[in-house]
């Protein structure tokens, strides 16, 4: 018979953000079949009703609380109630994300606030705040969704490219600084991920289909595929996996030198 649990994640208390939709539920919903009880922080919040609902119903325990992870006050309140309600945070999934599109010569001061407020600031407040549960006893984990644009500059995406390299060291320092309390901290760098925010790009004729070819994989990821990413990270699985980071995008960033002309050798 197959473990239920091969994470072996069982009643630990999980925290993820933005978890009302997207990678962020898919990433809730795996914790909650693994046995853990999740805790669902989201701005939206009847997807993050219908999250909890998906776990209670396969038999998970999940709380949803309201959090703008850009607020100190709303984290710390989300904090609270988590911990009130399972106990000190076990593992936290930064996950909480937008984008807003734009080239640097006019994107707006407004814009690049709002966007690096979210995704890189949200990313050390929720660390900072729920890392204080974690260090009292002495364990936890971190796990930060980044991106592949963090290496890769995705022009005309405003701040998301800077935001996701500086989740990235934003990883690395707090596996320095946390890591001699027992808190390891790893990044998962998803790459071309059908979601609810990206499936308008693939109602263009054509565009799944050329994208699919650029994959090694030969498909687009999946919300799914990057939470069994996550889960391992989580886990004591990688107890000696710290500062590091998994790339989850089906060999698409090894394509580049494939991806062009050379003669002799494409085939």
């Amino acid at each position: 018979m197959p473990d239920a649990d091969p994470f072996g994640l069982a009643q630990q208390v999980c925290v993820v953000t933005g978890a009302g939709s997207g990678i962020g539920r898919s990433i809730a919903t795996a914790f909650g079949k693994s046995g853990a009880r999740v805790v669902v922080l989201d701005v939206n919040v009847e997807g993050s009703a219908e999250t909890v609902r998906k776990i209670n119903e396969s038999g998970g325990q999940a709380i949803a609380i309201h959090c703008n992870v850009a607020e100190p006050a709303s984290v710390e309140a989300a904090a609270e109630r988590a911990f009130s309600a399972f106990g000190p945070c076990d593992v936290l999934v930064n996950n909480a994300g937008l984008i807003r599109a734009g080239g640097l010569d006019t994107l707006s001061f407004e814009a690049w606030n709002l966007l690096l407020s979210v995704n890189l600031t949200g990313y050390f407040l929720c660390s900072q705040i729920f890392g204080r549960q974690m260090r009292a006893k002495g364990k936890g984990a971190l796990v930060h969704i980044a991106s592949i644009a963090g290496s890769n500059p995705t022009a005309f995406s405003g701040a998301y490219s800077v935001a996701k390299a500086g989740v990235s060291m934003l990883s690395q320092q707090l596996a320095v600084e946390w890591g001699p309390s027992g808190i390891r901290s790893n990044a998962v760098h998803p790459g071309m991920i059908l979601t609810p925010l990206s499936a308008a790009m693939y109602d263009q004729p054509g565009v799944l289909e050329q994208r699919n070819k650029s994959i090694p994989a030969g498909r687009i990821g999946t919300p799914e595929d990057v939470a069994q990413a996550v889960l391992f990270l989580a886990s004591d699985m990688a107890s000696y996996v710290n500062g590091d980071a998994l790339t989850v995008d089906g060999g698409f960033t090894s394509m580049l030198l494939s991806l062009v002309p050379r003669a002799g050798y494409t085939q």
